[in-house]
């Protein structure tokens, strides 16, 4: 057999195999994490809120995020997550995990108690949940998490926004600044995912507006690094498999946020949280900027993409007939007449061809 066969074999079989969780919940950092953490731990960026909270604490980006305020000096963080926290986490004696339904209102209540600040990462995320779960997570957990912070007195939110709430269904995102992105409400949205998101966000500015809370929200663009168990491994397990191909002209230009970029910058947004501050209410994207390969900020998707894919051993993308622009959009549109007759959400719905074929940085 040959060797890429053999190699899309063995890829084959362990996606049928269940998920090691282990693997995305171990405190063991990269190289890089490693340096990471050194400065974090040496007071470089300041002080941290001595109580912290996290919701969605155990997902890719709100783990990350407990760790690193731990690691700046917060006296207690806690994790809250729907789930229970795998045996493998980071058992610090400043972290405290505690298993709660963000749509219930007593739970949340008892978890921001005492809270300096709550940062509201928890969300249902991706194009093929129910419609119903969006709007039960994203609109009424966050207004759970405002109403729990009112009544016990948590004056600081950070909200982890998304760009696609920012998003139009024609129009790129082609090195804007957030000033010169679309504002919410929108009249439609890239995804039921975007509207809810932007719907959490506005219930969050009202509150802000109003005095009740002080808030500001902070979104990534392509959020990647260790302990991800969304984005590139789904899609090296459709190259694995030799299902993928590049879709359109492949030139699309996209933005990335490392993990612990995004955690700075969540965290370093709480110290604009105050009163009379010009930037409650806020929404600012965070990327890594001058870093990626091209200096004004983005990536060509496919290509970075592509190393990913070589480097795990596959045929190049580049070595395979590229899908034409509007033959996915005609599949995307028949996909999405299917989920919306039988409710069984397609991969391949107008919100995926759009996030892989357009400029987003």
């Amino acid at each position: 057999m040959h060797s890429t066969a053999l190699k899309r074999a063995f890829f084959r079989a362990r996606c049928v195999m269940a998920p090691r969780v282990e693997l995305y919940t171990a405190y063991e950092l990269s190289p890089i994490q490693q340096k990471i953490r050194e400065a974090n731990q040496s007071g470089e960026y300041g002080p941290v809120p001595k109580k912290c909270v996290v919701t969605g604490g155990l997902g890719f980006v709100g783990q990350r995020l407990v760790e690193t305020l731990v690691e700046r000096g917060a006296q207690q963080v806690v994790s809250f997550d729907i789930v229970p926290p795998p045996a493998n986490v980071w058992k610090h004696e400043a972290i405290k995990y505690v298993t709660g339904d963000l749509c219930s209102l007593a739970a949340v209540e008892e978890a921001v108690q005492g809270a300096d600040c709550v940062w509201h990462n928890a969300a249902a995320v991706g194009p093929f949940l129910p419609k119903h779960f969006y709007h039960n997570v994203n609109v009424l957990g966050t207004r759970n998490v405002l109403e729990a912070c009112k009544k016990q007195g948590v004056r600081k939110v950070v909200f982890s926004s998304t760009p696609s709430s920012r998003f139009t269904c024609t129009d790129d995102v082609d090195g804007q600044t957030e000033a010169e992105m679309p504002d919410i409400p929108q009249e439609t949205y890239v995804a039921e995912y975007s509207a809810t998101k932007a719907e959490g966000e506005l219930l969050l500015r009202q509150a802000c507006k109003a005095g009740e809370i002080m808030f500001i929200a902070v979104a990534p663009h392509t959020v990647y690094g260790p302990r991800d168990n969304l984005f590139l491994p789904n899609l090296l397990e459709a190259a694995g498999v030799g299902k993928l191909r590049i879709f359109g002209t492949g030139k699309s230009r996209v933005g990335y946020t490392h993990v612990d970029n995004y955690c700075h910058g969540l965290i370093i947004a709480e110290k604009q949280i105050y009163e009379n501050s010009p930037y409650l209410g806020k929404f600012y994207v965070c990327t890594d900027g001058a870093t990626h390969p091209y200096p004004e900020g983005y990536s060509i998707f496919w290509e970075e993409l592509d190393q990913a894919v070589v480097g795990m051993g596959f045929d190049s993308l580049y070595s395979k007939m590229a899908l034409p622009y509007f033959l996915l959009r005609i599949v995307a549109f028949i996909c999405d007449a299917i989920s919306a007759m039988t409710g069984k959400k397609l991969k391949l719905g107008w919100f995926t061809l759009r996030m892989l074929t357009m400029n987003r940085f």
